[in-house]
């Protein structure tokens, strides 16, 4: 029989439970918001799997351990994580720490309530309507429609999916065969999770149709055009193009009022995938490299990269103000969604979604927007550009690097070239060389060994060493290079030096 008393968390007592928090928050404060943001200390702490496995002692067990050995294990957690928070981690498109956002986070995640109904969660309710309507306002809509989403990548399979339905409603209850063979449009150049979504709803990855890129990665209209033909000659049903503004690797913006001519000239839904460029919108200076954006149906945006408001804060923004978002995606369930409550249902949003339960994620970008303002948001953006053409200047410099591509956003794409290399780029082996370059080995084992290549050398010495994080990749027919990124608002003209003296050292006996 259960017991009639309350079952108070940590055996019946509070203050106990108080206490493991203060000191669970303190360790974080020392460990990650101290510690993980000095250039001072390692970005990661690099271990073999099954060590880590050893280390972690990861086995759930039967009985419980002391608040002790908790703690010990929440400090083995951060200590063996990579610190993404650290001037060092340019590995990825989100970096860096804002204590508001953070703030927000915890608030967040000590509430512990689901963005779905306004009886639940009345204030964030509210909160998310003005954070969408601001985000709105910076694209150019003085109305629409939005949600929050799990990452960008659900955006954009919920704008591919509000596309169609718009287009084919009918498909919402008979699916597939409600359907003729669609076509949806976007660059070489695009997110994968523009294939990934076309699978994911069942159009098969074969209806995506993939524009050109020019050499500097923008989607060529003309091509875009030809393609939307092709399509239609060969029996498809042309409805969507996905345009990009920053991609991925190269950090380039389609040409959004040329496709948006194109768009309305076909009557196509226009979706622009801003997931890393978005924010650019907050500078007066730079946001000319989105024109046309305000043509869009719909956008994709992520905060939590360029802005640093913690993963995850990523939007989808609609200009639709007929509530097809609901229609699209709604099911009325009756037990939450009652249409006899004392106040507006119209504030329970989570019909809007394909998911239930959902997490708040508008209270982190919120909270650090009342902090920074838009002032402070748009010095923000500035200070990225700024670094990023500084780094620029420096890697011209230098003789052992070398520009992918003079970069119009905050991706810096170069070539590390090893001492060995150097002066010889007018060789009709360069390029491969470049790509494949042995150690200083005695000449038997260079020949016996398989030439490694630069950057995946250079970046298991800087990963193993726990100086920095940087990506690399090849692209079309260059091969890898790295992806410097420039996101962090806590990085200096230090940190850019910082980069291209600890790639010397590594690569020094290439």
């Amino acid at each position: 029989m259960a017991d009639s008393k309350p079952l108070l968390s940590l055996d019946g007592d509070p203050m106990a439970a108080e206490a493991l928090l203060q000191d669970v928050f303190g360790i974080v404060v020392d460990e990650v918001v101290r510690k993980g943001t000095s250039a001072s200390e390692k970005v990661c702490e690099w271990k073999e799997p099954e060590e880590l496995k050893q280390l972690l002692d990861l086995e759930l067990r039967g009985e419980g351990e002391s608040q002790q050995q908790i703690l010990e294990r929440c400090r083995a957690v951060i200590h063996y994580s990579v610190k993404t928070c650290h001037p060092r981690f340019f590995n990825q498109l989100f970096s860096g720490l804002d204590p508001h956002a953070l703030a927000g986070r915890i608030i967040t995640e000590s509430l512990n309530t689901s963005q779905y109904t306004y009886e639940i969660a009345p204030v964030f309710v509210l909160m998310e309507e003005e954070v969408l309507r601001k985000l709105r306002a910076l694209v150019g809509w003085s109305s629409g429609d939005g949600v929050f989403c799990p990452g960008g990548s659900i955006s954009n399979m919920y704008a591919v999916n509000l596309a169609r339905y718009q287009r084919y409603p009918d498909c919402k209850q008979r699916g597939l065969r409600a359907l003729p063979p669609l076509a949806l449009f976007t660059s070489k150049e695009c997110h994968y999770s523009i294939k990934k979504g076309a699978a994911f709803l069942g159009l098969g990855t074969d209806s995506v149709r993939m524009v050109k890129a020019d050499e500097r990665g923008k989607m060529i209209p003309e091509d875009l055009e030809r393609q939307i033909s092709l399509a239609e000659a060969e029996g498809a049903v042309p409805f969507l193009v996905s345009a990009t503004s920053g991609t991925t690797v190269l950090g380039a913006f389609d040409p959004l009022e040329a496709i948006a001519d194109v768009c309305q000239r076909h009557g196509l839904w226009l979706h622009v995938d801003a997931a890393w460029g978005g924010s650019v919108l907050l500078s007066q200076t730079h946001r000319h490299l989105l024109n046309g954006i305000q043509r869009a149906d719909s956008v994709a945006w992520n905060p939590h990269k360029l802005l640093s408001a913690g993963l995850q804060c990523s939007a989808l923004l609609l200009r639709d103000t007929s509530n097809l978002l609901k229609r699209c995606h709604g099911s009325q369930a009756s037990y939450l969604f009652q249409q006899d409550k004392f106040y507006d249902v119209a504030l329970d949003t989570g019909d809007k979604v394909v998911q239930c339960g959902r997490r708040v994620d508008c209270l982190k970008l919120w909270l650090m927007w009342k902090a920074q303002g838009g002032q402070g948001l748009e010095r923000r953006v500035d200070q990225a550009f700024a670094l990023a053409r500084y780094l620029v200047e420096e890697l011209k410099k230098r003789e052992g690097f070398e520009l992918v591509m003079e970069p119009e956003f905050v991706n810096v794409c170069f070539w590390f070239v090893p001492p060995s290399l150097r002066g010889k780029k007018g060789s009709p082996d360069y390029s491969e060389r470049l790509a494949k370059v042995g150690f200083l080995l005695p000449a038997l084992l260079q020949r016996e060994a398989r030439l490694p290549q630069v950057a995946p050398v250079l970046k298991e010495r800087m990963v193993r060493k726990g100086s920095m994080m940087i990506g690399y990749q090849p692209h079309g027919s260059c091969g890898n290079f790295f992806r410097m990124v420039v996101a962090n608002p806590a990085l200096t003209r230090a940190d850019m030096d910082f980069l291209l003296n600890e790639l010397e050292r590594l690569g020094q006996d290439l």
